[in-house]
Order: C-alpha cells, then structure tokens, then sequence
C-alpha cells in the first residue's frame, strides 16, 4: 500500500488560499477517483474538489473553517498503486495557520496517536468520545434536527474529524434509544451554543459589515396602491397562460426601475469609496437578493434594460433556481448596478435594506395587503404596498432619493406608462 496526497488546486483569480467549508469523506472511507471529498470556499465561488484516486481515506488536512494554503495536503489517501509521498521525506506546506510544531512527520502507522494540543489529522473513523463539557461539533442542520428531537448533542459520540457529529450519527443514536430523559428538561437551560461562522455566512457577514461601516444609508419608505398594476398582471399572466411565462411583480419593478434611472442615472452607479469615482452604467443590472440553502446571493440581471416584461420574467427564475441548487455562475453574480430585495412574501410592511456594496441604491419590495384608503367621499378598500428604499448619502442628496422614489409610485401606479415610448 502507498499514500498518496491530494493537494488543495489552484482554483486561478490569484488566489493564495481557500476556507474549508465542507468535508464530504472522513478517515475509513473509501473513495473512487472523481468523487468529491470537499468542498472550499474563495474570495470568488465555492469549489468541491474531487478525488484523482481510488482508495482509502487515511488523513483529513483541516477542520471546518481553517484557511488552507492553495497546494497544501487536503486529504491522504492510501492506494494501491503508486503514491505520490516519500514517507521519509519532510511534509509539505501546511494548512495556514501552521500547526504548532513544524517538523517532519513519518507516513502515519495504523495506531492513531493521542489528541495533542497542536492541530492533528484525523486518523479514526470510530465515534470519539469527547470530554465532558465540550462543545460538540455538527452542522447547523445537525443541530436544528438534534432540538427537533430534544437530543443533547453532549451525549451523542461523533465519528467524522475531531468528533464531528453527522447526520449519520445522530440518527444512530435516536434509533438506538439515546435520549436520555434528562436531555429535555423543564428547569433552567444554561447551555450555551457556538457556531463557527464559515463559508457563505461569513462571506455575507463580511459583505453586510462592509456596506454598514462605509455606507451612510437613508431609507425612505412610500406606499402605492396596487390595483390597476395588479389587474394588469392578471390580465397579461391569463392572456399569455399557455405560451409565456407567469409574471410576478419583480419584471414590472424592473421596467419601473429603469425608466425611473434614464431620468437620474446617478442612482443606476457603483462608487469606488478608494479613488471618489462614481460610475454611471449605460447599461441597468438589476441584482435580486434570494435566499438559498447556503445563504443569501445576489444574482444578476444583466442589461434588464433591453428585455421584455417575459425576457426578465424567464431570467429571473432562471437566476433564482441556479442560485438555490448551486449551480448559478460566478459572472452572474457580479456587475450589480441597483438591487432589489423582497421581504413582503414573509409579511414585511416596512424595512431598512442594505445596500449592496458599491451600489448606491436597493429597492426593497414589502407586504402587499388590503387597506382602506380616502377618494374624497369615502373609504375605499384598495391593494396597498410599501415599498423601502436606501440610498447611499455620500453621494445621493434626500431631495433626489425623493425624487426617484415619487417615480417610481408614479409608474407603479400608472402601469401605462410602463411601456410608453419617449
């Protein structure tokens, strides 16, 4: 038998490192070449990297959240070919940050050795045993099935990297008969969990972090009623049922933005906060914040400018279930010139939306609902929605957020004027 190292690759872009997000393999298992074994995270996309060997699964590089080295040891794999290591030979470069102690270290011997205070390479796939008090290690899906149960992940020995708790585990452990009756309990809960902030989410936080700290935001917000739009749309979507795609508010928002950004292209920019350059787009990008399994991603569509009610409708969707199975580009989710964000399907009648850094506006589509509303004589019911606004202050005045926002209530409410010429 030899080992052989699959090394984290060049992912391109320049890039110099990449944060481990997820392990798909842990030590035991068996692999065949092309099956991932995990998955990493970039300045620019997640990658999965997959195995270019048949083998057994001996060594993990690196826990969840660790900044590996591009071309440092991401899993040992024993083989029955070839290997690609000198078990004499020193190691080669280490997952950053290094571990305490930097020496050469043998081919590892079938006996794991004991826990050490520097960072080991898990060598067992049997259920460790943690010491008591610990905070265990599992994904938040883990987590959310383990209170879902009323299960004390303290109790539940993990087989993955470090006692990490899987799925597999914990289901092991119900079918067994684990629960304690102590592990729901009607007294006081002092426990206290952490949850390492990793891949998407901390790419998010640090995103949100940037936009808040540099951005002075003003949001207005702004009521409209709805209805000659919204028999519009019903009208349209029952005309063209069967050879065109149904349309939702958000192609009708887009057509308004635009229109609104021909008369005020300050707001159709993107801001380098380091040279005080604002740049104008000819050109319309609308970004559409959607939530997915891993966090929220911003795709965009580009030059919604030249598209249909239906051609932005198609592309929407299309951009939605790309980003939500993970398969959406790297390029359609850059080149954003404005954002919308909906939060009125969750029953949101007013928000503060973030700007999407270095954007300088964001749209945010709230709670559309029935309200009663004065013509003159008397209270009418009416479809009513609000919509939220930010803009940023260092280079949008209030009178001219105003301004785009009264624009937009015009075109909203007068969907006519939609699609008039001029």
């Amino acid at each position: 038998m030899r080992i052989y190292a699959i090394r984290l690759p060049d992912v391109g872009e320049g890039i110099a490192e990449a944060e481990l997000t997820e392990w798909h393999v842990k030590p035991g298992d068996i692999v065949k070449e092309d099956d991932v074994l995990a998955a990493v995270m970039t300045d620019k996309a997640a990658v999965e990297v997959p195995s270019s060997v048949e083998g057994k699964v001996v060594e993990l590089g690196g826990e969840i959240g660790d900044m590996l080295a591009i071309g440092s040891v991401l899993v040992r794999i024993e083989v029955d070919g070839d290997g690609n290591e000198d078990a004499s030979a020193p190691e080669a470069s280490k997952p950053a940050p290094a571990p305490k102690e930097d020496k050469p270290e043998p081919k590892p011997e079938p006996q794991a050795k004991a826990a050490e205070p520097a960072r080991p390479l898990v060598k067992t796939s049997k259920p460790v045993a943690r010491a008591k008090n610990t905070k265990p290690l599992a994904a938040p899906s883990v987590r959310a099935r383990a209170r879902e149960e009323g299960v004390d992940l303290r109790q539940v020995p993990g087989s993955g990297p470090g006692g990490r708790i899987s799925h597999a585990d914990l289901e092991n452990w119900i079918a067994s008969g684990g629960i304690q009756q102590g592990s729901v309990t009607r007294g006081k809960n002092t426990g206290v969990e952490e949850v390492r902030v990793v891949g998407m989410r901390r790419k998010i936080a640090e995103k949100m972090a940037i936009s808040k700290r540099q951005i002075p935001h003003i949001t207005i917000v702004e009521e409209i009623e709805m209805d000659a739009l919204e028999d519009l749309r019903a009208a349209l979507n029952r005309k063209y049922k069967d050879q065109r795609p149904k349309l939702t508010l958000l192609p009708f928002l887009m057509r308004a933005i635009v229109e609104a950004v021909r008369e005020q292209p300050e707001l159709n920019a993107r801001y380098d906060d380091d040279e005080g350059i604002i740049y104008r787009h000819g050109g319309v990008h609308v970004g559409i914040a959607t939530q997915t399994p891993n966090g929220l991603n911003v795709p965009v569509v580009h030059h919604a400018e030249s598209g249909s009610l239906w051609d932005n409708a198609s592309e929407l969707t299309r951009l939605a279930e790309a980003a939500r199975d993970g398969s959406i580009k790297r390029d359609e989710l850059m080149g954003g010139t404005i954002t919308i964000t909906s939060l009125g399907a969750l029953g949101a009648i007013a928000t503060t939306p973030i700007i999407n850094h270095p954007e300088v506006a964001i749209v945010g589509v709230n709670k559309l609902q029935m309200r009663p509303v004065w013509d003159g004589q008397q209270f009418q019911p009416c479809k009513m929605m609000n919509i939220s606004c930010s803009f940023d202050h260092r280079v949008i005045d209030g009178w001219d957020a105003a301004v785009f926002v009264q624009k937009l209530k015009l075109l909203l409410e007068t969907p006519a004027m939609l699609f008039v010429e001029g």
